[in-house]
C-alpha cells in the first residue's frame, strides 16, 4: 500500500472513529437531548399527543413529568385524571388526584373527581368524605349533591339522606343532566 492509500485509510478511519460515540459519549447526548425536549410545554404537548393516540401510559408518563417539571395543574391534571380514567386506570387517578390535594386542599373539582373515582371503586366512605368537602368549598355544586344522592341510595341504601341530596340538585340543577332521574328517586308522601 503505497502511502497516499495509507494516509486515506488513516482518514477514513479516524473520522468513522469521530462518528462513533463511546457508551458515556452517548449517554450524554442523551441526556442533553432530554434536557433540551423536556420543557413543561414540551411535556404537556407530548402528553396530550399521547392521549389523543390513545396511548395512555405514555400520556401519563409526559402529564405527570410536565406537573413535576412546573406545569399549571389547572391545565394538566384533568387530562391526567381522563387518560387514567379512560385506560381503567382508576387507582392511578386517585394517587395523582391526592397528591395534587395535598398542594391545592381547596380544589372543589378535583375533590369531587376523586369522590366518584372512590365511589366507582365501591369506597363509600372514602367517596363520602370527598364529596362532602367538595361541597364545602362549592355549596352549589349540583353534580356534587347529585353523586352523594346516589351514593346514599344505591351504596348506602339511605333513601331519607338521597331524597334530601336529590332535592338539593333539582333546586340547583332543575333543568340539568340527571334532573330526571333525581325527580324519580323522590320521596313520596304516603296518605
Amino acid at each position: 500500500m503505497n502511502r497516499l492509500a495509507k494516509t486515506a485509510a488513516l482518514v477514513g478511519t479516524l473520522s468513522l472513529a469521530a462518528c462513533v460515540q463511546t457508551p458515556a459519549e452517548k449517554a450524554q447526548a442523551d441526556i442533553a437531548t432530554m434536557q433540551r425536549e423536556a420543557t413543561v410545554d414540551k411535556l404537556v404537548e407530548r402528553g396530550k399527543i399521547f392521549a389523543a393516540m390513545g396511548d395512555g401510559t405514555r400520556a401519563e408518563e409526559y402529564l405527570t413529568a410536565a406537573l413535576d417539571a412546573g406545569a399549571k395543574p389547572k391545565e394538566v391534571l384533568p387530562v391526567l385524571l381522563s387518560v387514567c380514567v379512560q385506560n381503567g386506570k382508576y387507582r392511578s387517578a386517585i394517587l395523582h388526584a391526592e397528591q395534587h390535594l395535598r398542594t391545592h386542599p381547596d380544589d372543589a373539582q378535583t375533590r369531587f373527581v376523586l369522590g366518584t373515582l372512590h365511589a366507582a371503586l365501591g369506597e363509600a366512605k372514602e367517596a363520602r368524605v370527598e364529596l362532602q368537602r367538595a361541597l364545602e368549598a362549592r355549596p352549589g355544586e349540583a353534580n356534587a349533591h347529585y353523586a352523594l344522592a346516589v351514593l346514599a341510595r344505591d351504596t348506602e341504601n339511605d333513601v331519607v339522606s338521597a331524597d334530601r341530596q336529590f332535592r338539593e340538585y333539582l333546586r340547583l340543577a332543575p333543568n340539568g343532566e340527571h334532573a330526571e332521574e333525581a325527580r324519580a328517586s323522590l320521596l313520596k308522601e304516603v296518605p
